[in-house]
């Protein structure tokens, strides 16, 4: 009775994880060999993301619903999920943990809403999502930590928005310093037309790199549109009068830094540039003329991109950094790069530092006096004596006076003065 209860609960569990959600359509379609279930939902009587998708839905399309908000987990039942599209519903706010479990999902489209912002830090839910697509919403800035949530984006649409400006850190992660990419760098499409930019020379800089050979940022649409102010009329970024960008110039505290072994040491430096230069460390050699030379690790990799340094804007155009190394040794000693970067290009400064060893200075050799145990202590200072003679001096007289008799061992009376001097001598 029991068996036959739960044959008939998980018959039911089955039924419901293949069943379609009402005002849905669902079918099989094919990839290869593969069957893949697709569900389509775009019904105008659908107000809330549907909760009865089956979880081996591998594409869902939600769309043209009045839709506005999709709430914390909203997919969690989906881990198959590769394509996610919500597009042209009425969307106004995307929980942060929405997408929740959402490992599996390649493309997500959310063009046509009416976002006014994005949940960057939900794109860590998605590690291998490379597609996202925000066309024609309501976005109005793009902030800088979005670049921490998109190295893996190959395909970025943010054309029709109102965005103005671009953080740098989106261009450094869009135009990466050689060396910094980690193998092969992949490129990326971005959509940035249709939207109303300043003239600033960060749009003009993305054009031109976007358009040399080899680059690895293609644009949807060259001929982007700026304005110098939002109250005024767009003009085409080709026709528009850029503020000019200027070279990074690098300017460090010190370029030779000595200091003992285990002693701490701040190496800074100073950067101006337009736009705002970002600042990395590099560590390119060791010191080749130490007398340490044999203690340092020579596998260490060089050039190595130092990562724990603290920089700091206090206004446009200026950025200094600093990197703290403490408790040094050998190994820390070489030459440091301060490197500036912005879209106008390049410069760096170099710092030596040199690491010095204790060193133990040589002990001066003691005299060695001989003092007899039988004399008193006060009685161990060598008597001072006239340079002229053997004669005592009137403050060898005024000690001469008051030693006491010696023992019987000894003469009980000096002969002659001299005689006497000398024997005193000797102890």
């Amino acid at each position: 009775m029991h068996l036959l209860v739960l044959f008939h609960i998980l018959q039911s569990l089955l039924l419901a994880a293949h069943s379609c959600p009402s005002l849905c359509s669902c079918h099989d379609g094919k990839s290869g060999i593969a069957e893949l279930r697709l569900v389509q939902c775009s019904d105008p009587g659908i107000t809330a993301v549907p909760i009865s998708v089956p979880a081996d839905t591998v594409k869902l399309r939600l769309e043209k619903t009045p839709i506005s908000k999709v709430s914390r987990a909203a997919f969690y039942n989906l881990s198959e999920l590769r394509f996610l599209w919500l597009t042209y519903n009425s969307i106004t706010l995307i929980h942060p943990s929405s997408f929740v479990n959402l490992k599996a999902l390649r493309e997500l489209r959310l063009d046509g809403n009416l976002l006014t912002s994005f949940p960057w830090e939900g794109l860590r839910d998605m590690p291998r999502l490379q597609t996202l697509g925000l066309h024609n919403n309501r976005l109005s800035s793009l902030p800088a930590h979005a670049a921490l949530f998109l190295p893996n984006i190959t395909y970025l649409d943010l054309s029709s928005n109102r965005l103005t400006i671009l953080p740098a850190e989106l261009l450094d992660l869009w135009f990466p310093l050689p060396g910094q990419s980690e193998g092969q760098v992949e490129r990326r499409i971005l959509g940035l037309h249709d939207n109303p930019w300043l003239c600033d020379c960060q749009i003009s800089m993305l054009m031109s790199l976007s358009m040399t050979l080899g680059s690895t940022v293609v644009l949807m649409d060259q001929l982007l549109m700026c304005s110098k102010s939002l109250s005024q009329s767009e003009l085409l970024q080709t026709q528009a009068e850029l503020s000019r960008c200027m070279r990074p110039s690098v300017q460090p505290a010190a370029t030779r830094v000595i200091s003992p072994m285990g002693s701490n040491v701040i190496l800074r430096c100073d950067a101006t540039g337009y736009p705002t230069p970002t600042l990395t460390w590099i560590k390119t050699s060791t010191y080749t003329n130490c007398c340490q030379q044999d203690n340092l690790d020579n596998s260490e990799q060089l050039p190595r991109i130092l990562e724990s340094f603290m920089q700091e804007s206090p206004r446009v155009g200026v950025r200094w950094s600093i990197i703290s190394l403490n408790g040094l040794s050998y190994k820390d000693a070489g030459e440091y790069r301060c490197q500036a970067r912005n879209m106008a290009g390049i410069s760096e400064a170099l710092i030596k530092l040199k690491v010095m060893g204790i060193t133990k200075l040589p002990h001066l050799p003691k005299k060695s006096r001989k003092i007899s145990s039988k004399s008193p202590s006060k009685y161990r200072k060598p008597y001072q004596m006239s340079a002229i003679t053997n004669v005592p001096s009137v403050k060898d007289n005024q000690i001469l006076s008051s030693i006491t008799p010696f023992s019987s061992n000894q003469a009980k009376k000096p002969q002659s003065l001299v005689t006497f001097l000398e024997h005193v001598r000797k102890y």
